[in-house]
């Protein structure tokens, strides 16, 4: 996909303005359409998908913890500002939150002990603060928001279990691709990465076994 200026304001974000602030779709009301179309109760379903809602989606609401064995929520391209009420998903293991318009890894910590992937790209993250409690996340999909330092990045390295990256579009990715150097900053920082930015890591006792 092309890459777009993080700092462009999303359509989701001037929809979710002008709708006000309590007009958005609830959580409740998306999960009563969602039963309508798929004709089962959302707390036995281990797969929800609520993206895209119109109005959007301005907040998580509590009606998330009725999602007792949901293991993959998407969420994604709403207007939601803030992750709140996962404590009730004591099994989700992935959790797509792709253009919206959050600005932390806050309340995450509720699904911690089983969260494996985070799709979580076009969103306005500058602070990697809260990231570090998802010690079994494996994969972290973060192109496009606005990180633009490498503390910031350090924070990954707490991250025993992550795998596969994408950082391209912040800040501090372009900055690097264009210097030439992106690839070899990260996986110093985190040589247990295998996958970066969509393209395989191959690590240097690798190629020199294969001359």
């Amino acid at each position: 996909p092309p890459r777009s200026s993080s700092s462009a304001t999303s359509p989701v974000a001037t929809r979710g303005k002008r709708q006000g602030m309590s007009k958005g779709t609830t959580i409740k009301d998306a999960l009563a359409k969602w039963t309508e179309k798929n004709g089962q109760k959302p707390g036995e379903a281990t797969e929800i998908k609520l993206f895209s809602q119109y109005p959007p989606i301005d907040k998580m609401d509590a009606s998330l913890n009725t999602l007792a064995v949901c293991e993959k929520l998407s969420l994604s391209t709403n207007g939601i500002e803030k992750i709140t009420n996962l404590n009730g998903l004591k099994h989700l293991r992935i959790l797509s939150l792709g253009r919206n318009n959050i600005k932390s890894f806050a309340g995450l910590e509720a699904v911690a002990d089983t969260l494996e992937e985070l799709w979580i790209s076009y969103n306005l993250i500058e602070k990697m603060k809260g990231v570090g409690v998802l010690k079994k996340l494996k994969v972290l999909y973060m192109s496009n928001n606005r990180v633009k330092d490498w503390d910031e990045f350090g924070k990954l390295t707490d991250l025993p279990q992550l795998r596969d990256l994408l950082f391209v579009g912040n800040p501090l990715e372009e900055k690097h691709n264009s210097d030439g150097d992106w690839r070899d900053q990260v996986t110093r920082r985190l040589p247990k990465l295998t996958r970066l930015d969509g393209v395989p890591i191959v690590k240097q006792e690798e190629e020199e076994d294969e001359d």
